[in-house]
């Protein structure tokens, strides 16, 4: 029992940033129905801005002005990319079918992916110690590190950000309609194209965020990083609801949790990085709109 309440705090923490890249495809979606399979590579280039930003800084980066300022690296770097990629990418094949556009992110992470080996190299890198690592808390039989403390209350900090930025804001509220009717919104004088960029830079920018946090606490990099928990920050996504917010955030913490309890079982810890896609299935099977996701009615 202590070493499950253990596994259930990690996933909680993993989930943490799962939900965070979650979230960037969730709100792409919500405001163009496009798959931005890009974003789990923007989250790649967060963890190298801060890795540049540190290595810069050098033992600065160890203090809380510096771990502020690599935070604000990666998630200014990839909010920019973001703005960049959806200008350059996405924006000329707005209109077009649906496929074009799957078939254009998947070029996007591609580049990203090969161009990341090109400049970076091939080979994994050790992230800086940025966070060094101590026990600062006991709650029965689960041991708290500061590491895990920064990662939660910083992904709980800018989810909460997040819902009040598109609850509580005259952007958030634009981006809403957007997503509800693009074709009216525009009629009613909201400029979609504002809109849409400053969706792919908020979203692009909290995977930015999740690439510093992670790297913290798995601390080694590489132009690769991005493939594996971008597929699985996507399937929280469609468990929770691709386009609901709510079920972004559930949807990452479930998976995490989900896959930290099946990599501390004996029988199947080799099926770890498995788990996530097969509840992806179930969840298709048994309810296609996800969890908190509700059925949409389209015109043909």
């Amino acid at each position: 029992m202590e070493e499950l309440l253990q596994q259930i705090f990690i996933g909680i923490v993993r989930g943490g940033v799962y939900a965070l890249i979650a979230l960037g495809y969730t709100m792409v979606y919500g405001v163009l129905r496009l798959i931005n399979f890009a974003h789990g590579d923007v989250y790649m280039m967060g963890a190298f801005f801060a890795y540049y930003t540190a290595l810069k800084l050098g033992v600065k980066a160890a203090t809380l002005p510096g771990q502020l300022t690599v935070m604000a690296a990666a998630m200014v770097g990839c909010a920019v990319l973001g703005v960049v990629i959806e200008r350059l990418a996405y924006k000329p094949v707005r209109k077009a079918p649906r496929l074009t556009a799957l078939i254009t992110a998947i070029g996007v992470s591609l580049l990203l992916e090969n161009g990341g080996q090109i400049v970076f190299g091939p080979n994994t890198q050790p992230f800086p110690e940025i966070v060094p690592v101590r026990q600062v808390a006991r709650l029965g039989s689960i041991t708290v590190t500061n590491q895990q403390v920064l990662i939660l209350v910083s992904c709980l900090g800018l989810m909460l950000l997040l819902q009040f930025f598109v609850h509580r804001t005259k952007m958030g509220k634009a981006m809403r309609a957007v997503s509800y009717d693009r074709d009216a919104a525009s009629l009613m004088g909201i400029n979609t194209d504002s809109v849409i960029s400053v969706t792919f830079a908020i979203g692009s920018a909290l995977a930015g965020a999740a690439g510093v946090l992670l790297a913290i606490y798995d601390p080694t990099i590489d132009p690769l990083m991005g493939l594996l928990p971008g597929l699985k920050a996507f399937a929280a996504a469609v468990l929770g609801g691709i386009g609901s917010i709510p079920g972004a955030m559930f949807g990452g913490l479930f998976l995490g949790m989900a896959e930290t309890l099946v990599a501390g079982s004996k029988l199947f810890s080799s099926y770890r990085d498995a788990i996530a896609f097969a509840v992806l299935v179930i969840v298709l099977l048994v309810k296609p709109t996800g969890i908190f996701g509700t059925g949409a009615v389209e015109k043909v």
